[in-house]
């Protein structure tokens, strides 16, 4: 006997595509941040494994973020029409036809609006005041154009972060204790601090430095981190001599 047709609630797209798609302003904000996260981390840390992995030989390539963390070039999805908004096709057919920061800038520029396209894609749920609160937390971040243009021009580093002398130093409490791995939610040393260290990106939520909330700096891979992120607060961070974040903390149980 012939199945009967599925009812019309088994047949929606939400219900067959997004059973765990972000409802909320938090969640839609936090999979932007870690997708965000990614793709930075792909044209700047890993840079050179990203480049390589763009073989222009290859088939039509994108270049995802994915919500873990993680970024991907791979082929497009073959479902049609897609679960997301997809990324920019064929990234590598053009990479050896430009200069390399030209070609990782255009990837960059597109990497954005896919960013915001998925984002938006979430949000459409939203109403018109969530919808705002939502562009509002997104547009607190850099983006990943500006992110990888504050690379090039050796305001960031590799991770993102602000390692300067004058950071450092910066992070040293009037007591005399080298606590060089805290950054003070509040400094008056006659200047902006806020503009000083305005590129310093958080390693979990990647927000900007703010002066007003505290901060800590992983000693293994020397990324900064808002003390709420990885639930540190000034006094515990007193009792730590060498600070490792999640990350560090996480990889070094997965060696052992």
């Amino acid at each position: 006997m012939a199945s009967p047709p599925p009812t019309p609630m088994e047949s929606t797209v939400t219900h067959v595509f997004f059973p765990s798609a972000p409802r909320t302003v938090e969640d839609i904000y936090k999979d932007f941040c870690a997708r965000r996260s990614a793709l930075v981390r792909a044209l700047t840390v890993d840079v050179d494994e990203f480049y390589g992995l763009c073989d222009p030989e290859k088939e039509n390539l994108c270049l995802y973020g994915h919500p873990d963390g993680s970024w991907e070039v791979a082929l497009p999805a073959d479902e049609v029409p897609p679960e997301l908004p997809e990324p920019t096709l064929g990234i590598n057919f053009s990479r050896d036809g430009m200069h390399r920061r030209d070609w990782l800038t255009l990837v960059a520029v597109h990497s954005d609006s896919w960013l915001l396209s998925v984002a938006f894609f979430f949000g459409a749920r939203l109403n018109g005041n969530e919808r705002k609160r939502l562009f509002s937390l997104i547009n607190d971040h850099p983006t990943v154009l500006e992110a990888l243009s504050n690379q090039k021009h050796g305001r960031d580093n590799k991770s993102g972060i602000d390692n300067s002398s004058k950071s450092r130093h910066f992070a040293k409490k009037g007591n005399g204790l080298p606590t060089k791995n805290l950054r003070p939610a509040a400094v008056d040393d006659g200047y902006d601090d806020d503009e000083e260290h305005s590129e310093t990106l958080c390693g979990t939520c990647g927000g900007r430095y703010n002066s007003s909330e505290f901060w800590i700096g992983c000693d293994t891979c020397e990324r900064w981190f808002h003390g709420k992120c990885v639930r540190i607060t000034p006094a515990k961070a007193e009792q730590i001599k060498h600070y490792k974040c999640p990350e560090c903390s996480s990889s070094k149980k997965s060696r052992q």
